[in-house]
């Protein structure tokens, strides 16, 4: 119980600062008092469940996040809701990379099923991603899928 209180009087403090708001402001968003928020965040009580569902909702990240997200353990801080920072990859000698048993689970990946390498190569933006085939064909229709049948090793 103590490592959630503190769970979430960190994230509190961190959102309520990464956002820009007094406690008063925040209190005035979720129908609170100024001490309210200011016990919460200092760890003195906890939020009840609809208060910490305001928070969730006015912080833009999950309440399973809000309550649980551990900064110390992970070394990121809380993501916003449906953001996923699973870790670090190694490239091996022909481009292979594992991706995390988190990852995997989180989307349900299986061996054998197709992703999508995508990449942009602007300096102040350059980065690879990837996305589940079907996924990809449902957002840009199925006018790209002729381009990539047959062709997995690209």
């Amino acid at each position: 119980m103590n490592n959630t209180k503190s769970n979430i009087a960190s994230n509190l403090r961190y959102l309520r600062n990464k956002n820009r708001l007094s406690q008063e402001e925040v209190a005035e968003r979720i129908g609170v008092s100024r001490q309210s928020v200011a016990k919460w965040e200092n760890g003195d009580s906890l939020p009840d469940i609809l208060n910490c569902e305001a928070l969730a909702d006015l912080y833009d990240v999950s309440l399973n996040d809000l309550v649980r997200h551990n900064s110390e353990e992970t070394g990121f801080p809380i993501p916003p809701k449906n953001k996923h920072l699973f870790g670090t990859v190694t490239i091996g000698e022909k481009g292979q990379i594992t991706l995390p048993k988190k990852a995997r689970e989180t989307f349900n990946l299986k061996p054998g099923d197709t992703l999508i390498v995508l990449g942009d190569t602007n300096p102040l933006t350059s980065g690879i991603a990837l996305i589940d085939s079907e996924s990809f064909f449902r957002m840009t229709g199925q006018a790209v899928e002729h381009i990539f049948k047959g062709k997995g090793d690209m």
